[in-house]
């Protein structure tokens, strides 16, 4: 999906109002996928109806979206992509309804190829661990490290430490300042989906690699200033993009897929190791964020594991 120019975002002010309403409250993953599939799906309408009358969210019916839906197939556009563009022109009708600028919704129960259950990857507890120890093995054994080297590797630490210890989203992550980590309590406030703010427990390991981090900094991070640097000596956080690319060669040297992992599969690590220890799901739903337990069910595996397990070890006639 192309990214709109700034001329097709004047020409429609309807769309750009919905976008600026999404900034407050979306991320800017969320906001970006939206405003992409939103001028995609016009770009589409307009393309072979230049002679027609002039574009308007107002006069499509039900039938153009249909339309739309069967054009995506056949362009092979796969059920997840499909799903999007879906949420971003159902979640903008919504809007369009509740500033009464149109009377319903055209899109309102039309039914979009489900996705697939699947379950959640995630790596083993050895696997975790060996990837933990991934950026202290990678620098030079001789102590020859240069300064940044020294840093970047306490800061990697630091940044796997902290999503395993507390599941966090990469982008949660590179969001978090000095101010939301209560070392005392051992508690981090995190700032999630939906700008909808939670406090998760951090370990013991989290807290110390990231003082070790931080000793090797010029100065202490304090208030505002991002938890994760970018460099040894700025002010701006890492990259959720910069992290991948370090992870990538962190999974190598451990010996992992470094195709088929990716952070989102530590958090889904996490879980399923909170999980295999005995927490309930509602426990984890709350501290993974999801706003439905719906979401969180995609670690059901473990449960049933569990449960079969216990079965056969109870039952008198397994």
């Amino acid at each position: 999906m192309a990214e709109p120019s700034d001329n097709e975002m004047l020409l429609d002010p309807w769309l750009s109002q919905f976008l600026q309403h999404l900034t407050s409250r979306n991320s800017a993953y969320t906001l970006r996928n939206y405003r992409r599939a939103l001028f995609e799906f016009k770009r589409w309408y307009q393309k072979d109806r230049k002679d027609g009358p002039a574009f308007a969210w107002d006069k499509l019916k039900r039938f153009d979206f249909r339309t739309y839906l069967h054009s995506l197939g056949l362009c092979k556009i796969g059920r997840s992509s499909t799903q999007i563009r879906f949420a971003a022109l159902r979640s903008f009708y919504k809007y369009l309804v509740q500033q009464r600028l149109v009377e319903y919704s055209p899109i309102k129960g039309l039914k979009i190829p489900k996705l697939p259950k699947r379950l959640a990857q995630f790596l083993t507890v050895e696997q975790m661990q060996s990837l933990l120890g991934a950026p202290s093995g990678l620098l030079p054994k001789d102590g020859k490290a240069t300064r940044l080297a020294r840093v970047l590797c306490c800061r990697d630490v630091a940044v796997l430490e902290t999503i395993y210890s507390s599941g966090l989203r990469i982008s949660e992550l590179c969001g978090l300042k000095a101010e939301d980590i209560n070392q005392s309590e051992g508690l981090v406030r995190v700032m999630g989906k939906g700008k909808k703010e939670r406090v998760v427990p951090i370990g013991q390991p989290a807290l110390k690699a990231i003082d070790s981090y931080w000793r090797l900094l010029p100065k202490q991070p304090e208030g505002k200033c991002p938890v994760f640097l970018a460099s040894s000596r700025g002010i701006r956080a890492v990259s959720s993009r910069s992290l991948q690319l370090r992870l990538k060669r962190y999974l190598e040297f451990a010996g992992l897929d470094k195709k088929r992992i990716t952070p989102h599969k530590l958090r889904h690590s996490y879980a399923t190791h909170m999980l295999d220890a005995g927490a309930d799901l509602r426990s984890i739903q709350e501290l993974l964020g999801h706003e439905h337990l719906a979401t969180t069910q995609i670690y059901t595996h473990v449960i049933t594991d569990r449960l079969k397990e216990a079965y056969h070890k109870a039952h008198p006639r397994k």
